[in-house]
């Protein structure tokens, strides 16, 4: 047995437990569970696009990408249909610019053909290692704040305001109040450094909150609605492409698009996640970062055939990597629980964003170590760093959070009469930024 894991996921019986591993694939698997409500519901703006057909979709490009990563890249990464980039498909392309569902799914497979061009090609992993280590660093830590950011917002206690943006929610009642209680029961149960607390934490908190009422419905936070349904038929969405507008302008700017937004969302995530599981050389290089690459563009690919927008890899494979997930294992547990959603999808989804929100706010805070190695004295390093970090929660955007780094990194250290100390990579990135900025 241990033989099959070793070779399958990378298992190594002297530093990994089969248990740590299960656990933190389910750990993983709950705090991004929600993509599977929220992105049938996005979809429902688009009249010919049913949410069980979207929903079935979401849960099978899913499991295809995520069994890429377990088995191909061994690392305990899990993947999905991303948020923001569903919302681009629906509201930008579709709504906005008055274009077909099919067309935008014409496009994000494209999309996902180019990427296995350049996984194949190494041009992501050469991206990657052009990205300076001072950078790196703060992406890590930048990545920690915004899934802080995510949690507390999921929690309700962090929440909108006209007068400043945002503000502290009622943490008096309802989802601010279980969150609260949430983050007491996870923050003990990690502190005593018991195995498996932020699930425990999770699940604690979700039966909690069925005695807890929602004061905007009067219902229980927590409530199910079953237990077993059978998944919808994808024949309404699968392989509804629009062909003979693939050479049109329009196009090729909404293929760009998905592209910058998921190259660098999913290379920011890599290294936070990668820095946190131990993946980085001292160069800053991550391991098998090509093969990690690969996963979601076949699951790009798989999910523009089902019927949905574009597959990333998840900042939430942050909890189960502190959960102790370190293989090819934790993802193949996320990829057998986004398959038992499939059925048991009225179960899965019972569990509330406050039940999972105290785990992206821990994780986040483990997150943050890599601050302590940015030389912060040396402010050609430390202000890109910096902005590097500060803009990922503050955009709600990973992509952006890089892209202003890179650009601040470049100007800084030209104007200070360092220019010769840029590598080309550098500065062809920062060139097609700000190009992007501009034009897109």
């Amino acid at each position: 047995m241990a033989g099959f894991l070793t070779k399958a996921f990378g298992f190594n019986p002297e530093k990994h437990a089969v248990r740590t591993e299960l656990v933190a694939g389910l750990t993983t698997f709950l705090t991004m569970a929600y993509i599977l409500a929220v992105n049938p519901a996005i979809f429902s703006a688009l009249p010919g696009m049913p949410g069980g057909s979207v929903f079935t979709a979401t849960a099978l490009a899913a499991i295809i990408a995520t069994l890429v990563m377990a088995f191909w890249a061994k690392k305990p990464l899990a993947l999905a249909p991303g948020m923001g980039l569903n919302a681009f498909f629906v509201y930008t392309v579709c709504l906005t610019m008055g274009h077909t569902w099919q067309f935008a799914l014409t496009a994000v497979l494209i999309e996902g053909l180019i990427f296995v061009v350049l996984t194949l090609t190494r041009v992501r992993t050469w991206i990657l290692d052009a990205i300076p280590l001072s950078l790196k660093n703060a992406i890590g830590a930048g990545i920690g704040l915004f899934i802080a950011f995510i949690g507390l917002q999921h929690a309700g206690l962090v929440v909108g305001s006209e007068a400043t943006l945002v503000t502290l929610g009622d943490v008096t009642k309802g989802t601010a109040l279980l969150s609260v209680i949430g983050m007491v029961i996870s923050c003990t149960l990690v502190m005593l450094h018991v195995r498996g607390g932020i699930l425990i934490g999770i699940l604690a908190t979700a039966v909690i909150g069925m005695f807890i009422k929602d004061p905007a419905t009067g219902e229980a936070i927590t409530h199910f609605n079953g237990i077993m349904a059978m998944p919808d038929s994808l024949a309404p969405t699968a392989f509804q492409f629009e062909w003979h507008r693939i050479f049109s302008w329009d196009m090729l700017i909404v293929v760009f698009t998905f592209l910058f937004i998921d190259i660098f969302d999913t290379m920011g995530t890599v290294i936070g996640t990668a820095q946190k599981a131990g993946f980085v050389d001292e160069k800053g290089h991550i391991q098998d970062a090509e093969k990690v690459f690969m996963a979601d563009a076949i699951g790009t690919i798989a999910g523009a055939c089902m019927g949905t927008s574009t597959t990333t890899t998840y900042v939430e494979s942050s909890a189960g990597v502190g959960a102790g997930g370190r293989t090819g294992l934790t993802a193949f547990a996320v990829a057998a629980c986004f398959a038992l959603a499939l059925f048991f999808s009225p179960l899965f989804l019972a569990i509330p964003g406050a039940a999972t929100a105290p785990s992206l706010i821990i994780v986040g805070m483990m997150m943050m170590q890599p601050v302590t190695r940015i030389d912060w004295t040396n402010y050609r390093e430390s202000i890109p760093a910096f902005l590097t970090l500060i803009m990922m929660p503050l955009t709600y955007s990973i992509s952006d959070g890089i892209l202003i780094g890179v650009i601040s990194y470049v100007v800084l250290y030209a104007l200070t009469g360092k220019a010769k100390e840029i590598s080309p990579t550098m500065w062809v990135l920062a060139v097609l930024f700000v190009l992007r900025y501009i034009f897109v």
